[in-house]
């Protein structure tokens, strides 16, 4: 009985073990059904359209005088007299420096005395060359003494017109003694000082005056930028900008007056590989010195048709690539490879990967891999903060 008993136990334990087993094997086939119906993905994606941008680049620089002149003496001498104040504003033709001018002028007395002696010696020479001529007519002297006549006349004009140069000369050197400014500009500090004996264009500058105002700005752009800029410049819809230059100082602030950028250098330095881009600014108040360090934005590109990609959509891969994520047509993600020329705000100004109307996604990327299928929501910039919103949200509270 108890055997019979066991046999009935043990067979409706094995039933409940086998109806566990196939409700379980239910549940798994539920849960997967569930599994392939669960919702897709969702990002924010925001679509490329051409756009007209300036594009400006970024250059290190440094400040110098539009006009610079170091102040040597053309004569030697002792200085008698320093006639201008250090840092003060100068006019061309101003009296600098006074040398000593005695030995000058006793020169000039000396080789103005030569030149009337040979003026008079002229004189006689003429009148014996004209006395003669007429002899001659009359067959009153031979004619070896008209032309002895004539040759001491000639000789006599060259000595008057060596002793006329000389004493030019003397007077110039004379006028030497007087050190006058040659540009308008602030003097600097004077490296010698009264009593000091200075020589004819020795190699140590007196001083040296300089313009700045207006101040020109030296910047220094790659050559391999250079050929960027070429190569845009070839396509249809990209054109030169108006060249203007905005100044940043040492401290980060920016200088209230735009500069113009007035001529490139026709040759790369061979130590830096760059290229020297001279800009003109006014500097009425004299806030640029000669020798700041600066930046310098230029504005040198348009691009009518310009696609920019903000720079939350686009990381970097392993090997420094840019990428993006694109939504294809199907819904599906793809990977892009972009070249991003250069930054211009927040976003990147992109020369290839990215065609108009593509759809990249902005937020989500960590959540998609290459392939997956997404549904997606549409976003735009913020015109004002550059941020991206939903294109349909409010954004006049921001």
């Amino acid at each position: 009985m108890l055997s019979r008993n066991t046999f009935l136990s043990g067979l409706v334990l094995a039933s409940a073990v086998l109806a566990g087993c196939q409700d379980s094997e239910n549940s798994a086939s539920e849960n997967a059904a569930q599994g392939q119906q669960a919702p897709k993905t969702q990002v924010g994606v925001y679509t490329i359209q051409p756009q007209n941008v300036a594009l400006t680049s970024e250059l290190p620089g440094r400040t110098k005088s539009s006009l610079e002149a170091e102040i040597r003496p053309q004569v030697g001498g002792i200085i008698e007299k320093r006639l201008f104040e250090e840092g003060q504003e100068v006019a061309m033709g101003d009296l600098l420096y006074q040398l000593d001018d005695s030995t000058y002028k006793s020169n000039v007395e000396q080789a103005q005395a030569d030149l009337e002696s040979a003026q008079a010696t002229l004189t006689s020479t003429r009148q014996t060359y004209e006395r003669y001529r007429q002899l001659k007519a009359r067959n009153n002297v031979s004619q070896q003494n008209l032309d002895d006549a004539y040759v001491a006349y000639l000789s006599a004009v060259a000595t008057e017109k060596r002793a006329s140069a000389a004493l030019n000369s003397a007077k110039i050197d004379l006028e030497y003694t007087q050190i006058t400014a040659p540009i308008d500009g602030k003097i600097g500090i004077s490296d010698v000082t009264v009593g000091a004996l200075v020589t004819a264009n020795q190699s140590e500058p007196m001083t040296t005056i300089r313009t700045t105002d207006p101040m020109y700005v030296d910047l220094a752009q790659t050559s391999v930028e250079q050929l960027r800029q070429r190569t845009l410049l070839s396509q249809d819809h990209v054109t030169l900008g108006d060249q203007s230059v905005t100044l940043i100082l040492e401290d980060g602030t920016e200088y209230p007056i735009k500069g113009k950028l007035k001529t490139r250098e026709v040759n790369v330095d061979e130590m830096t590989g760059s290229v020297t881009l001279r800009a003109e600014f006014d500097n009425p108040d004299g806030l640029l010195l000669p020798g700041m360090f600066v930046r310098g934005f230029i504005n040198d590109l348009n691009d009518s048709q310009a696609l920019m990609v903000p720079q939350q959509g686009v990381s970097r891969d392993v090997k420094g690539n840019a990428t993006a994520l694109v939504v294809t047509e199907n819904n599906t993600i793809e990977q892009r490879i972009l070249e991003t020329e250069r930054a211009v705000g927040n976003q990147w100004y992109v020369t290839g990967g990215i065609e108009p109307g593509d759809i990249v996604v902005m937020q989500g990327r960590n959540k998609v891999r290459p392939g997956d299928e997404v549904t997606t929501v549409e976003l735009q910039r913020d015109s004002q903060t550059g941020r991206m919103v939903e294109a349909n949200a409010d954004t006049t509270g921001q």
